[in-house]
């Protein structure tokens, strides 16, 4: 954070002047101290006399020594308070104040503006323009006005007087008739000459001297000697140029010869293409025009070189014909990867030789330049390799505040020449051959200058006075007097005046004396034309500013309160406070002899109404100032520096306090210009941020907070940490069949250091235009040895890497191209993988530009089956593949790739395993289905018998089933390892169906399907269970079992009658439930019983509705043959047909069927 001492501009010292409440009619026009100010700001629409500018000039330099002395009075007096308060020394907030205070202290430059301004304002004497008083020139034409002639000419000469002047003109020191030549008219009211050639003429016959005459009674004032040029811009003389033939290596100067204009014209050389000469330190263009060439290059016919001319009146350009080089040499051929190298010259059989001057020539020359004029001090040399330049002064340095090198160290200029300046500078050519040096003595002259310029003098009849005319220059100048324009030794002898050299002595002067005096002293290098009048008046007291001002100041400012005034004799001032009697002198108030009162330290005390009285024998005048005294703007909370990375936020806060009668403005200035606030920056009243920092952000930011009397600075500097700038003059040195050295210029870092360099290459022949990363240095380096690769034509770059992030990559380098050898390593990542079941696919990466060795890259690939160890297949291959056709089905092979190219082959390559094109494989063996319970179920199964190439898994898709009613199907992938599953039971009714396939890169091969085995009937025992409880099923059972007696009754009596039957005879046993049961108890199911009725379903109380006659009693009937004897059998199967006939009348019934219930039984 930086705070600036510069405070109050707008007023601080002298205040604004407003009018008084009861003055409304001048408030709609600035006062003249207004005026004063406004122009004293550089408000450009403010025009004042040249006594008002020098008031003005002296009002700026006057606030800002007011502001700074009256800070530098403020911070003593806190200074010693505090020390007073902290006898022990100062704490640290403290401390802080006083360097704040110290940077406040005023620059030197403000006391000595400020005295030459008090000075000036007391010699300087305005008359008020209602007064008589002789001519005053106020404008006229520099002293060399040039003109262009297509326009009409115009020479200025305006003057002020009273009674108005009138004007007359003399042209090469004759009187120029105007009245004569129609083209020539003067303005009206105006001494301006207007030449208007709009009805024809030529402009050259009005060039010569002309001096402008502005007389009224009172005496003539004269102008300064204008001399008209008429610009020119002749035609370049037509020529026919021969080639120029030189010798590489030999410097050459062409010359361009401009054809004389006014003014010069600008020069520089472009080819007759209009493109413009690359220029270095070996080519380049001299102050006089002419192109000079330290040494001449092959390179340097490739273009033609035309000088050409700007001319400025004429806005036109003219080419001279173009000159054509053919140089000489001893290796025809231009190389273009040699470039800028060091060696360039000896690789081209050019002679290396010391340097030598071409401009100027010798050892020693002579300069002469006029003081306040720039010196420019030229030296170019010849030599082999390109000679350095520096620059030395003989017994001192440089001046290094305005001494400035250009053209690539070949010029030094030195800006507004001093007496100091002048003595012997010399050049220095240097290469590594010798060095050689120039002299130039420099001399300073001076055109003459003003000591002491005269003035115009005010009297009161009696009164004595003198007028003084000192100037100097080299040589010194002589002065000569004139009195209306006529040489005093001509005019009427006048007793109370006498000439003492440079200055005129009045004494009891009269009316008679008024008269305009000019002093003009001269030398060989120019001139200077000074007029002053003599004017003797008796005039009473007068006030020359509007009456009842209202001064506004800051308070602790060093203030001034003007009170203009006029009158002759002149007057004596006295200032009052508050209609107090005392005179206001001494102390905190000081009088300036002009009647300025200065009030050195302004406090809250010090605001009142202020009266100044000018007396004099004749009268007296008076006028009334009211002082307001405002507190001061001050930023409490400034800005500080800070540093971004490029694309953050920045804010920056300003916090102002000021007085509240004031209207505050704050705004912000970046590096000392008006800040433009666009779309990434938000101003807000007490901060500035700015969204997505750029590069272009860094700089100093200043806020101003402003009132119209005073302003605060606070200065604060934003440093942008940026990408860096990309490495430039890359360069190769040091050329060898396997390296080359790399050297660069580092671009800027940009505020954050560069970390790494990285080193890119791209070649032409593989991938032209592809850039691959080389190697990477670290940040510290600018020179580096690459190593190479045979046969390739590298072209290199660099990019710098920081902690922001990478530089834009550098220019290329010169190409430079290895030679070619046999490749030292063979193509990588060999492959052998079939693409179908009958072929084989033998891939590789292809070898780059870096690795290929030489022209014509191929491969040599061989093949042979594994286990057979056969002959090895070989073909010679271009590309990155090649396919092996009519193949076994995933069988192994060795494979090799061999890398060749023109210059001979690689190394034996590796063997490598690859393999035949894959298929289907066959169904997964022994596919096995257990239930161990009613919740799980175990899947297991063996290998493919054939895989067909590698098994990438299996592939498990299951459904439960129950009857003709399907679930969803579910799927599942598994490893190649895995041969195990468990499936977890949705419900213990459903059995599953399962289809099981392996898989290759192929796809998945034969699938085998099994079913899971039927689970315990239990919710059909569970239904038996529920249904013997039923009262109705009780009751139905002991109609069953009456009924099945009845049978038996009748079979008895049938039999006990002999009747036959078509039945074995059996051992009569009555069926029961316990009749199926093994002795442990448990009852014996076969697979089919375990299986649900084909078209049944569950209903919702748990029992199994019956849609079919056909159940497990049918084999009840036939499956009993160790159990039944032969009329068992007989009635078992009596009892099915019957049966089956009752279950196929009740196929509609929901209810249990009481047939099947009494077999169920059985």
């Amino acid at each position: 954070m930086r705070r600036l001492a510069a405070r109050g501009a707008a007023g601080d010292a002298s205040g604004v002047a407003a009018p008084a409440a009861d003055r409304p009619d001048r408030a709609r026009s600035p006062s003249r101290r207004r005026l004063i100010d406004l122009y004293a700001l550089g408000d450009p629409g403010v025009s004042l006399p040249s006594s008002d500018r020098c008031t003005a000039s002296a009002g700026v330099a006057r606030r800002r020594l007011n502001e700074a002395e009256k800070l530098s009075s403020v911070q003593e007096t806190q200074v010693e308070q505090l020390k007073a308060a902290r006898p022990r020394g100062l704490g640290h907030e403290e401390r802080g104040l006083v360097l704040r205070m110290a940077r406040l202290q005023p620059p030197p430059w403000v006391h000595t503006a400020f005295l030459l301004c008090i000075l000036g304002l007391v010699g300087a004497i305005e008359i008020p323009m209602d007064l008589t008083q002789p001519p005053t020139i106020t404008k006229q034409s520099v002293k060399d006005h040039i003109v262009d002639p297509r326009d009409n000419i115009l020479i200025e000469c305006e003057a002020k007087g009273n009674p108005a002047p009138s004007f007359h003109w003399t042209r090469n020191s004759r009187f120029f008739n105007i009245a004569k030549d129609p083209r020539v008219s003067m303005r009206r009211r105006s001494g301006t000459l207007v030449i208007d050639f709009r009805s024809g003429g030529r402009p050259e016959e009005y060039e010569g001297e002309y001096q402008c005459f502005a007389r009224n009674k009172f005496g003539t004032a004269l102008s300064n000697r204008i001399r008209l040029q008429v610009s020119k811009s002749p035609l370049w003389p037509k020529e026919n140029l021969d080639p120029v033939v030189v010798q590489e290596g030999a410097p050459l100067t062409l010359q361009c010869n401009p054809p004389p204009g006014l003014p010069s014209p600008v020069i520089f050389w472009m080819s007759s293409s209009m493109e413009p000469i690359t220029q270095d330190k070996r080519v380049s263009q001299g102050h006089n025009g002419d192109l000079y060439f330290s040494n001449v290059m092959l390179q340097d016919m490739q273009t033609d070189y035309s000088c050409n001319a700007r001319f400025h009146f004429t806005h036109t350009i003219q080419q001279k014909n173009p000159f054509t080089l053919k140089v000489l040499t001893n290796h025809p051929y231009n190389d273009s990867s040699l470039g800028n190298h060091p060696d360039m010259y000896s690789a081209r059989g050019v002679a290396e030789r010391t340097p030598s001057f071409m401009y100027p020539q010798g050892t020693s020359s002579s300069q002469m330049v006029l003081r306040g004029m720039d010196l420019l001090l030229e030296c170019i040399a010849s030599g082999v390799p390109t000679p350095d330049i520096a620059w030395y002064k003989k017994g001192g340095d440089l001046p290094s505040d305005k001494a400035k090198l250009e053209n690539f160290n070949k010029a030094l200029r030195i800006t507004n020449v001093s007496e100091e300046d002048s003595g012997e500078y010399f050049c220095l050519a240097s290469n590594k051959m010798g060095s050689i040096r120039h002299t130039i003595s420099v001399r300073v002259k001076a055109a003459p200058y003003w000591l002491d310029e005269p003035q115009n003098l005010v009297l009161a009849p009696g009164e004595d006075g003198r007028l003084v005319c000192r100037a100097n220059g080299n040589p010194k100048p002589t002065v000569q007097w004139m009195v209306n324009g006529e040489p005093l030794q001509s005019a009427p002898p006048n007793p109370n005046r006498e000439v003492a050299g440079d200055t005129i002595i009045f004494r009891d002067t009269q009316i008679s004396s008024r008269a305009v005096y000019q002093c003009n002293t001269s030398n060989e290098h120019g001139y200077l034309l000074a007029n002053a009048f003599v004017s003797v008046l008796d005039v009473p007291p007068r006030m020359l500013s509007p009456r009842n001002q209202l001064i506004r100041v800051i308070l602790y400012n060093r203030t001034r309160l003007d009170c203009p005034f006029f009158g002759s004799p002149i007057p004596t001032l006295r200032w009052f406070k508050n209609g107090q009697g005392s005179n206001l002198d001494g102390g905190n108030y000081h009088v300036y002899e002009n009647g300025s009162l200065e009030i050195k330290m302004i406090r809250k005390e010090d605001q009142g109404i202020y009266t100044c009285v000018a007396t004099n024998i004749l009268g007296k005048a008076e006028n009334q100032v009211r002082l307001e005294v405002k507190d001061p703007t001050r930023i409490y909370r400034m800005p500080e520096d800070q540093v971004a990375k490029k694309g953050t936020t920045v804010q920056l806060e300003c916090r102002v306090k000021h007085d509240p009668s004031l209207k505050l403005t704050v705004s912000w200035l970046k590096d000392e210009e008006p800040l433009y606030i666009g779309n990434r920056m938000k101003k807000e009243e007490d901060s500035l941020t700015i969204f997505g920092v750029a590069e272009r952000d860094q700089g100093s930011y200043t806020c101003v907070a402003s009132t119209e009397l005073d302003q605060d600075l606070a200065k604060a500097y934003l440093t942008v940490l940026g990408r860096p700038d990309r490495p430039r003059d890359l360069e190769l040195t040091d050329l060898a069949e396997r390296s080359v050295r790399l050297t660069w210029i580092p671009g800027d870092d940009n505020n954050s250091p560069i970390t790494d360099y990285v080193v890119q290459f791209e070649e032409d022949q593989f991938q032209p235009g592809v850039w691959h990363d080389h190697s990477k240095f670290p940040g510290s380096v600018n020179s580096a040895v690459l190593q190479l690769s045979p046969y390739v034509n590298y072209q290199f770059r660099v990019i710098a890497i920081n902690e922001v992030g990478s530089s834009h990559p550098s220019l290329p380098s010169e190409r430079y191209r290895t030679s070619g050898a046999p490749p030292e390593s063979n193509p990588a990542d060999v492959k052998g993988e079939g693409t179908r079941k009958n072929n084989m696919e033998i891939t590789w990466t292809p070898m780059n530009a870096t690795s290929a060795f030489g022209p014509n890259l191929r491969y040599i690939v061989k093949w042979r089956r594994r286990e057979t160890r056969d002959a090895w297949n070989n073909v010679t291959v271009w590309g990155s593949r090649y396919v092996v056709g009519q193949t076994p089905v995933y069988v192994p092979y060795e494979i090799r790739v061999q890398a060749e190219n023109d210059f001979g082959k690689a190394p034996e390559p590796e063997t490598v395993i690859g393999y035949s094109g894959e298929d289907f494989p066959s169904a997964p063996r022994r596919f096995r289905v257990r239930q161990p319970n009613l919740e799980t179920i175990h899947l297991e199964w063996d290998h493919p018998e054939h895989p067909n190439g590698i098994l990438i898994g299996y592939t498990l898709r299951y459904v439960p089933f129950n009857g003709t009613k399907l679930g969803k199907q579910m799927v599942e992938n598994f490893s190649p390892n895995q041969t195990k599953f468990t499936v977890q039971r949705a419900d213990p009714v459903s059995r599953y169906r399962f289809t099981l396939s392996a898989r290759t890169q192929v796809g998945s091969g034969e699938a085998v399907t099994e079913e899971s085995p039927a689970p315990p009937n239990e919710a059909y025992t569970n239904n038996q269970a529920d249904i013997a409880t039923q009262g109705w099923f009780i009751g139905l059972m002991c109609a069953i079992a009456l009924l099945v007696l009845i049978l038996l009754i009748v079979c008895f009596i049938k039999r006990s009658r002999g009747g036959k039957y078509p039945v074995r005879e059996k051992k009569d046993v009555p069926l029961g439930p316990e009749d199926p049961k093994e002795e442990d108890g448990s009852f014996d199911y076969s697979d089919e019983d375990n299986k649900p009725l084909q078209g049944s379903q569950t209903s919702l109380d748990g029992t199994i509705k019956q849609q079919e006659s056909d159940d497990s009693l049918v084999d009840y009937g036939e499956g009993g043959e160790g159990q039944f004897n032969e009329d068992g059998s007989f009635i078992g199967q009596y009892t099915v047909k019957k049966d089956k006939d009752e279950t196929e009348g009740n196929e509609s019934s929901e209810a249990t069927s009481p047939v099947n219930a009494i077999y169920s039984l059985a």
